[in-house]
């Protein structure tokens, strides 16, 4: 057992993960009219995040999140119950009014990560999702309060799970990000 609530698909060891997942519903955490948007195929670049914008289930330091492209997301349910969380910042939360669960975040202005909307795959119905393979923006616990004398207790947990932590995105996301940057600039041939 964990000595530090992460969250509790990482503490509770994850669900197995099924190659052929295609997909499946987030539903909201209302008990009636539930909030059910269709996710259309896999979601990638699963992490912890330890952000204070993403939704976090009750007593977790770190939210799980991925990314699916936006046009594979399809509010199917209540959808009348969702509105966004802060519509100034870069990842359009949609969340439910009544529960508060975060159930999909599009990026819409111009960013390396337009077109993809953030989801929180805890929150499928179905199981098989792929499992969190990173820990992102670590330190940022710290700004929701989370004692900075236990961070090294935090980072040690997050590698044991198998979550390797960054105070930022992952390598391959931050490479990512920064060619887009330079070929935005110039310089680098688009």
């Amino acid at each position: 057992m964990s000595s530090i609530a992460i969250h509790p698909a990482v503490d509770s060891g994850f669900r197995a993960t099924d190659a052929a997942f295609t997909g499946g519903t987030l539903v909201c955490k209302c008990a009636s009219n539930p909030v059910k948007v269709r996710i259309k195929g896999d979601i990638a670049h699963n992490h912890a995040c330890g952000c204070t914008k993403c939704w976090k289930p009750e007593g977790a330091a770190f939210s799980v999140v991925a990314v699916a492209p936006t046009e594979s997301v399809e509010v199917l349910e209540n959808g009348n119950k969702l509105a966004v969380v802060d519509p100034a910042a870069l990842i359009q939360r949609h969340a439910c009014k009544e529960c508060g669960v975060h159930m999909y975040g599009p990026v819409e202005r111009e960013h390396p990560f337009q077109g993809l909307s953030f989801v929180h795959p805890e929150r499928f119905q179905e199981s098989g999702w792929a499992k969190p393979t990173f820990a992102a923006f670590v330190s940022s616990i710290i700004e929701s309060g989370f004692d900075p004398a236990k961070m090294d207790a935090v980072r040690a947990q997050l590698k044991a799970s198998g979550l390797e932590p960054y105070d930022c995105l992952s390598p391959g996301l931050m490479d990512y990000i920064a060619t887009w940057t330079a070929k935005k600039s110039g310089a680098l041939a688009a």
